[in-house]
């Protein structure tokens, strides 16, 4: 009994949840593959590859969160491509001063579910339709499709998330209202097939994360709102 139960425990980490939102897709990706493989049978292994993509993209895994008061996380797993101090959109009514802007590059092979970065309440919520430029390049944050998040934290501070559409990404999924609660980590989104996410911190808040570093969402702390550590510097190795 006891193997019997550890083989099953083993069998659940090897399998990863599957995104609500993916399934419709898989089952696209599933229907194409058997009506196409009838006429022409090699197609059914493209299309088993296709559909077991599909399912990868749509993986939904469970995160542990740390949730020490300050610690902001991660919204996204990606790249952390660029950290600029600029002057937040107009739309997410964050005032006229140059705040930390921390942008995660999501690639296809990344995990897409977007997280909460801190504990707070949805004040506002703005969605802009765009273009599909890269979401690498910088004017992406300015041009593309996009839904622009603020959430006020317990002490009045306030942090804007900012869902990029991409090169190849049609769709962003946000399931936030506002005046909404949040808790740090929770799931709130995705964006479908590539994109990118801005974070722009309070005021005088310094990244804890490098350009180039990886981040996970729900789990990499990308600032501490009670830090007064130096911004981090490191090296490619």
């Amino acid at each position: 009994m006891a193997a019997d139960n550890h083989l099953m425990d083993t069998f659940k980490g090897v399998l990863t949840p599957i995104n609500r939102a993916g399934w419709p897709f898989i089952a696209a990706f599933a229907i194409v593959t058997l009506l196409i493989a009838q006429a022409w049978q090699p197609f059914f292994w493209i299309g088993l590859a296709a559909t077991g993509w599909c399912a990868y993209f749509f993986r939904d895994p469970d995160r542990v969160t740390p949730i020490r008061e300050g610690l902001v996380v991660s919204p996204a797993d990606g790249v952390v491509q660029r950290i600029v101090r600029v002057v937040p959109p107009a739309e997410l009514q964050l005032g006229s001063d140059e705040r930390a802007r921390v942008s995660i590059f999501l690639n296809v092979f990344d995990v897409h579910v977007n997280r909460i970065p801190h504990e707070g309440a949805v004040t506002r919520l703005h969605y802009v339709p765009g273009k599909f430029v890269n979401a690498a390049m910088d004017k992406a944050s300015e041009d593309n499709e996009r839904q622009l998040i603020r959430i006020t934290l317990p002490d009045g501070k306030a942090i804007g998330v900012v869902q990029i559409a991409g090169l190849v990404a049609r769709r962003i999924l946000c399931d936030l209202k506002e005046q909404q609660s949040v808790k740090t980590g929770e799931r709130f989104g995705m964006i479908r097939f590539g994109s990118r996410v801005d974070v722009y911190l309070p005021l005088d808040v310094i990244p804890l994360v490098i350009e180039g570093q990886r981040a996970i969402a729900g789990e990499t702390v990308i600032a501490d709102l009670h830090s007064d550590e130096a911004a981090r510097v490191g090296i490619k190795h």
